[in-house]
C-alpha cells in the first residue's frame, strides 16, 4: 500500500499524494485500446466469445496475440488502421502512421483446459481483486486521479480542436494534492507532458518556448484544476524541455501495463491483474468492477467514509475463496457485519456478476482511456447506485 508522506502542523496532519494518467496517445494505452476495441467487436458478433487480446507496439510495428475462441471473425488489420486514425496517429512526424505501420497478427485459440473450467461457471483465473470508493470527490474516487485523468482528457480536447495545433497525441499528467486532517485542500504540484511539434522550439533547438509552456498551463491545467490552484502551485511541463519524439518511436507499449492509471491511482492496492483485453469470464475485470461497484454503494449509503473490498478467486471454482473489508477506522457498523451485507446483497460468482452487471456487451474500448472508475457514462454499470438504498434499510437491522 502507498505510504503516507505525513507533515505533523500543530494538531494538524498534512500529507501529500500524487496520481498520474496518460493520454489516448501513449503507447500503453494505444495497446489498451487495441485489445478493447477486439473484444468489442467479438462480442458486439459472439457474446460468448472468449477474449484475452494483448498488443505490443514500437516504432512503426504493431503486434496484435492472445488468445481468442469466437464465431466470430474481426478484420485486426482494418480495426488497428482506424483506431489509430480515430486517436491521431495520421502522420510520421508523431512515430507512427495509420496508413503505413506494419500489423501482425499472432491470436490462436483460447486453452481447452481453461475452457473447461469457465464452462461450467468457474472463474477464468485465480486472483486477487479489488474496488475502493471514498467521499472525497462526487464519482466517490480519491480527487488526485480524478484530476489527473481530467487533465489528459483535456490534453485531447485542446488538440482535437485545435486549440493548440501544435500537441500531438502521446502526453502524461500528474497531480499532487496536500491533504490537512485527511480533507484535500489544495495542489501542490502539477506535471503536464505534452508531445508537440517543432514549430514551438525556442532558437537552441532544445526547449520550448516560454509562450508554449504559459499556453499548455492556460489551456489545459488551469481550466480543469482552478478550485484547486493558487499562488504557490508548481507547474512542471516538458521538463526535459522538449517532447517532439513521443509515442511508439520513443517507448514501446504493452496491453496492461497502466493498472494504477486504470484503477485508483495508487491510493490503494490495485489488484492482481490488468483489465483490457479480457472477456468477462476473467474475474481480473469482472471481480475488479463488482469489487468497485460493492465498495461505492457501502460509501454511498454512508456505511463508511472510505471503503476497500477485496475478493480471492480460484480458476475453475465458482464462489470466491475469501471477502474481506477494510474501511480504514471510518466505518459505521463492525466490519464483519459489512461482509454479512455483501453476501447476503451481491452476487459473486462469474456468471452472477456478468448477467447483474451486463458485462456482455461491447462496452470495453471506452474503458481503456481515463480509467475504469468513476465514470458517468451508461457503459460504466458497475457506478450505479442501486444498492444504497437496500443496505441502508439492512444495516439499521443489525
Amino acid at each position: 500500500m502507498k505510504k503516507w508522506e505525513y507533515k505533523e502542523v500543530g494538531f494538524m496532519k498534512r500529507r501529500y499524494l500524487t496520481s498520474e494518467s496518460v493520454a489516448e496517445g501513449h503507447p500503453d494505452k494505444l495497446c489498451d485500446q487495441i485489445s478493447d476495441a477486439v473484444l468489442d467487436e467479438i462480442l458486439h458478433q459472439d457474446p460468448q466469445g472468449r477474449v484475452a487480446c494483448e498488443t505490443y507496439v514500437t516504432m512503426g510495428l504493431i503486434i496484435v496475440g492472445g488468445e481468442i475462441t469466437t464465431k466470430g471473425y474481426v478484420d485486426i488489420h482494418s480495426l488497428v488502421r482506424r483506431l489509430l486514425q480515430e486517436i491521431g496517429y495520421t502522420d510520421h512526424k508523431f512515430g507512427l502512421c495509420h496508413e503505413t505501420c506494419a500489423i501482425i497478427n499472432t491470436i490462436h485459440t483460447q486453452s481447452l483446459d481453461i475452457a473447461q473450467g469457465v464452462d461450467r461457471g468457474g472463474a477464468g483465473d485465480q486472483g486477487i481483486m479489488t474496488g475502493y470508493a471514498c467521499r472525497e470527490t462526487e464519482e466517490f474516487m480519491p480527487l488526485p486521479i480524478i484530476l489527473a485523468h481530467k487533465l489528459v482528457m483535456r490534453m485531447a480536447e485542446v488538440r482535437k480542436k485545435g486549440i493548440l495545433k501544435y500537441l500531438g497525441p502521446d502526453g502524461k499528467s500528474q497531480v499532487t494534492i496536500e491533504y490537512e486532517n485527511d480533507q484535500p485542500k489544495r495542489i501542490d504540484s502539477v506535471v503536464l507532458a505534452c508531445q508537440h511539434t517543432e514549430e514551438i522550439l525556442d532558437s537552441t533547438g532544445k526547449n520550448i518556448t516560454k509562450r508554449a509552456r504559459e499556453e499548455m498551463i492556460e489551456a489545459i491545467a488551469k481550466p480543469v484544476l482552478k478550485e484547486y490552484i493558487d499562488k504557490d502551485t508548481k507547474y512542471f511541463v516538458n521538463e526535459t524541455g522538449k517532447f517532439v519524439i513521443g509515442g511508439p518511436q520513443s517507448d514501446t507499449g504493452m496491453t496492461g501495463r497502466k493498472i494504477m492509471v486504470d484503477t485508483y491511482g495508487g491510493i490503494v492496492p490495485p489488484g492482481g491483474g490488468a483489465f483490457s483485453g479480457k472477456d468477462p469470464t476473467k474475474v481480473d475485470r469482472s471481480a475488479a468492477y463488482m469489487a468497485r461497484y460493492i465498495a461505492k454503494n457501502i460509501v454511498a449509503a454512508d456505511l463508511a467514509d472510505r471503503c476497500l473490498v477485496q475478493l480471492a478467486y480460484v480458476i475453475g471454482r465458482v464462489q470466491p475463496l475469501a471477502i474481506m473489508v477494510d474501511t480504514f477506522g471510518t466505518a459505521k457498523i463492525p466490519e464483519e457485519k459489512l461482509v454479512k451485507l455483501i453476501k447476503e446483497n451481491f452476487e459473486l460468482t462469474p456468471r452472477e456478476i456478468i448477467k447483474s452487471l451486463d458485462l456482455l456487451r461491447p462496452i470495453y474500448r471506452k474503458t481503456a482511456c481515463y480509467g475504469h472508475f468513476g465514470r458517468k457514462e451508461p457503459e460504466f454499470s458497475w457506478e450505479s447506485l442501486d444498492k444504497v438504498t437496500i443496505l441502508k434499510r439492512q444495516a439499521r437491522r443489525m
